[in-house]
């Protein structure tokens, strides 16, 4: 079985690692009339495309920028800000053969069966996050009175930001994708905007993850792309918190779980997504020989290329320069 993990010794760059990966993993799928590796080699070469092709990004960073400059003009008393990145290597790979393994796990637990490459293939086909953005508020304590409560107050606004943004891309080349797995929405969003929103944050994960998810598509680069919005307390839960803790041993519970369910060699695409999954797991990153990147362990890493945190596309700060209690 050809997997990612094989690649990340010989001290290549991302870019030749996508190549000589997609390029054996289609080579081997021709060979033996495997779609869901054809379909996984093609999702590897849309992000070695992103990568190498991003003269794109230009433009639409720009362009996302005008909601910056929007957002600094509304909310001049709110800290804020937006921050742009394709997905990693790493997180890419995890994330394609966590969607199989899933997939296989919930078709077999309703019917009993398994399903076939196509149906595999067709389902993990559509990803809409490769490039995303994120936009993290905050309301300085100097504005908060006594007695309000400021959660409740950056949700407000966040709310509010949500109901504004799907028109405000659309004007800018951006098309909002009506979600096929819903959330129960905040009574705060507006009926036009809530087909286009996953709610996390009124409908929050059981780990207590909380946060706004929207998709487009770039009429432009005729790509796909998401925006995350949360406030700071939202954004330090997911990313240093109890939720990025619990998210990691709940999916391990999981995966055992389906593991477990599913007996080994009854279904060989369940097996092959399952062990590449669980080799990127047991990953010591300190071994791994990938250019521009170097760790000493599996927290101190100095990530130069992409390869676990993801390429950084687009910072945009807006710190709040008014310091009255109270704002006109």
């Amino acid at each position: 079985m050809i997997q990612l993990t094989d690649y990340l010794y010989e001290g290549h760059t991302i870019i030749r690692i996508l190549h000589r990966y997609s390029n054996d993993l289609m080579a081997d799928a021709m060979k033996t009339g495997n779609p869901v590796d054809r379909v996984h080699a093609s999702f590897l070469n849309d992000l070695s495309d992103l990568l190498e092709h991003n003269d794109f990004l230009t433009s639409q960073s720009q362009r996302i920028r005008e909601f910056y400059k929007y957002m600094a003009d509304r909310y001049p008393y709110l800290a804020f800000t937006f921050r742009g990145r394709i997905k990693s290597l790493m997180r890419a790979e995890e994330k394609f053969n966590g969607y199989i393994v899933r997939y296989i796990y919930n078709y077999y637990r309703a019917s009993h069966s398994f399903p076939t490459g196509e149906q595999i293939s067709e389902a993990v086909s559509s990803f809409r996050d490769l490039i995303a953005y994120r936009i993290v508020i905050s309301m300085p304590k100097c504005h908060i009175q006594p007695g309000q409560d400021r959660e409740k107050i950056e949700e407000g606004f966040l709310y509010e930001i949500a109901n504004t943004l799907p028109s405000f891309m659309e004007s800018h080349g951006f098309i909002p994708e009506k979600q096929n797995k819903k959330r129960t929405p905040s009574p705060l969003l507006k009926d036009e905007v809530v087909p286009y929103y996953r709610d996390y944050i009124f409908d929050t994960k059981k780990n207590g993850y909380r946060s706004l998810h929207i998709s487009f598509f770039d009429q432009l680069s005729l790509s796909y792309l998401e925006v995350q919005l949360r406030t700071k307390d939202m954004d330090d839960y997911a990313e240093i918190g109890d939720a990025s803790h619990s998210l990691y041993e709940n999916r391990q519970q999981k995966e055992r779980a389906q593991r477990d369910e599913i007996p080994e060699g009854a279904c060989p695409f369940f097996d092959e997504a399952y062990q590449r999954g669980m080799q990127l797991q047991h990953l010591d990153y300190s071994k791994v020989d990938v250019n521009m990147f170097t760790a000493i362990d599996n927290v101190r890493m100095n990530d130069g290329c992409g390869f676990v945190q993801g390429r950084l596309i687009l910072p945009y700060e807006h710190l709040s320069g008014f310091q009255n209690d109270v704002i006109d």
